[in-house]
């Protein structure tokens, strides 16, 4: 076995590096982050290229001195604990190593002045080499710039997605920090293209100003306030709507003491708050808010800081759990309950059994106080159909599944799911055949989209174009829709077009066309497709279950899910023990 070796000074801060600096989008975040903890009050970034060829962040907060300067580069160099207790954390930064791993994988210089120099200094690190320090001329703050990020090591280069991706990225960090510090002015520029600016706003906690300016008029003004504070922990900020729902996470904003975290008990708490009033393949928007000692959380967890863990999970959970339940009760959109009792009896006064036995019209009387949850029709049984693979329909089931009879036993279809695979077969045998048939507005719709979506819609116009979909830009962020699919009808264009921004920034560079194009087509068959909860005719499910045998792989739906179940007639005699 070979000797024990101590590793050299720059290997380890490569590796430090991986941990904490995966992407470009990490760089701009531990710098806005120091610029905050520094007390900024204007924060100004500059992205050239995906991040790889500049970041530049320029703030206005206390400055360094030369003696800070000196080590601020260091591995575990930090001005952000007072003691030495890794839980007394007020501030984003406390491993003292996110300059030290930017500076062994780019070629950055720090030019920064503290108010008590007559001048500022600059330091230039290339690949970890400190060269010597420099009189500057620079206004109070600090000004970082990070070039040549990864071309040490080249390796890490490939595993970086598509400019748009890494942009996208950065974007989303930046938002979060926006979103969160509604005190400091914001503005930042990629690649010369229009400046996005927050003017600072005088309130601490998130402003309604900030909120519709990161997602847009259409999704603040019909969000829900929440607010709610139980054994030291306040949790406030603003939920989306069930109707509001999004095609990804992308817009599920949590913190912790001001700080963004992706945090599986805290997202988990929200989906369950949500319960079925939410398809599990959507997702709510939410901007959360959660304050709480710091003595109650340890965010000392990941190199990221991404991911904490609390000291009372069971508490923080139930906190929001009830949180966002009011609010969407409030608001009569509470998540569906069991309303069933947990016995079967009845007050005596209600439910008189007589002494004759058997289903006679007397006996069945005090079934009279029940309301039923299957609706069905009573018409005559049609032999034909029961003949068919899929049956003939014989209820409906919480306006939502299709229950059939066959000759062998029965069947039991999701409506949407079903629905769904015909209406996405029919798409793709249309687009192979003869093409998307298009419908042109009257009057175009004009769409105010986030910055990610704007691009993304604008990135895919042609491939959009083959579904039927005619988009042009509008400004900044808006785009003009001139014409839509002739089979939308007067379907709501406006959540459709944003849940396929959605679906298309979920894709990376190495997606194919031939893919991005199915994936367009699915959820526009999401879109069109009979809903859970339409109540339909028997002979609108009958129509239905003939569609399903025509229609290859109609046993699952686009998303993978199954369209029916089958039980046999000797499954249903073996559940009630007849054999």
């Amino acid at each position: 076995m070979p000797a024990i070796r101590q590793l050299p000074l720059s290997l380890q801060n490569r590796i430090a590096a991986g941990e904490v600096i995966e992407r470009p989008a990490a760089v701009v975040k531990e710098l806005v982050e120091n610029a905050l903890d520094a007390g900024a009050r204007q924060v100004d970034i500059l992205v050239a290229g995906s991040g790889v060829e500049l970041i530049r962040v320029t703030d206005n907060g206390e400055g360094m001195r030369y003696d800070d300067l000196a080590i601020c580069a260091d591995r575990h160099a930090t001005s952000k604990l007072n003691g030495d207790d890794l839980l007394d954390i007020h501030t984003f930064g406390f491993r003292g190593e996110a300059l030290p791993s930017i500076a062994s994988v780019s070629v950055m210089t720090i030019t920064t002045r503290h108010q008590s120099d007559p001048h500022g200094w600059s330091l230039t690190i290339e690949n970890g080499v400190k060269k010597e320090i420099k009189p500057a001329g620079h206004d109070q703050g600090t000004m970082i710039e990070v070039r040549e990020l990864f071309h040490a090591t080249p390796a890490r280069l490939k595993f970086l997605k598509s400019e748009r991706s890494e942009l996208a990225a950065i974007s989303e960090v930046l938002e979060k920090l926006v979103l969160a510090n509604p005190q400091v002015r914001f503005s930042w520029v990629f690649n010369a293209r229009t400046p996005r600016q927050f003017a600072a706003v005088a309130q601490k906690n998130p402003s309604s100003q900030r909120l519709e300016a990161l997602f847009g008029s259409v999704l603040i003004k019909d969000a829900l306030e929440i607010s709610m504070e139980r054994n030291g922990i306040a949790l406030n900020g603003v939920i989306g709507r069930p109707s509001q729902y999004q095609a990804t996470g992308r817009l599920q904003f949590l913190y912790v003491n001001g700080r963004a975290v992706r945090d599986k008990l805290l997202m988990g708490a929200l989906r369950a708050a949500y319960g079925d009033s939410l398809r599990r393949d959507r997702f709510p928007f939410a901007a959360l808010f959660i304050t709480l000692s710091v003595q109650e959380v340890d965010v000392n967890v990941h190199p990221a800081k991404a991911e904490i863990r609390f000291r009372d999970a069971a508490a923080m959970r139930s906190l929001l759990i009830n949180a966002v339940r009011d609010a969407l009760r409030a608001a009569g959109f509470a998540p569906v309950a069991s309303t069933l009792p947990n016995s079967f009896s009845v007050p005596a006064e209600n439910f008189h059994v007589p002494a004759t036995s058997g289903f006679s019209e007397q006996a069945q009387a005090g079934f009279e106080h029940f309301t039923p949850s299957v609706r069905s029709e009573i018409f005559a049984a049609d032999e034909r159909q029961q003949a068919y693979p899929l049956g003939a329909a014989r209820a409906q089931l919480h306006a939502t599944y299709i229950l059939s009879e066959t000759a062998e036993g029965l069947i039991l279809v999701d409506q949407h799911a079903a629905h769904e695979r015909i209406v996405y077969e029919k798409l793709k045998k249309t687009y192979l055949t003869k093409g998307v048939a298009r419908q042109i507005l009257l009057v175009p719709d004009v769409l105010n989209l986030s910055p990610a979506q704007h691009e993304a819609v604008l990135e895919a116009v042609d491939e959009l174009a083959q579904w039927g979909f005619v988009v042009e830009s509008f400004g900044p962020e808006t785009v003009i829709v001139r014409e839509i699919p002739a089979m939308l009808g007067d379907g709501e264009t406006a959540q459709l077009l944003r849940t396929l921004a959605d679906d298309i920034l979920s894709h990376d560079a190495t997606t194919k066309a031939e893919d991005r194009l199915w994936s367009i087509a699915s959820t526009m068959a999401c879109h069109g497709s009979v809903r859970a909860g339409r109540i339909l005719r028997v002979d609108e499910m009958n129509a239905l279950l003939r569609e399903m045998e025509a229609t290859p792989l109609s046993g699952t739906c686009n998303h993978g899910r199954p369209t029916y179940i089958h039980l046999a007639k000797h499954d249903l005699e073996k559940l009630f023990s007849r054999r």
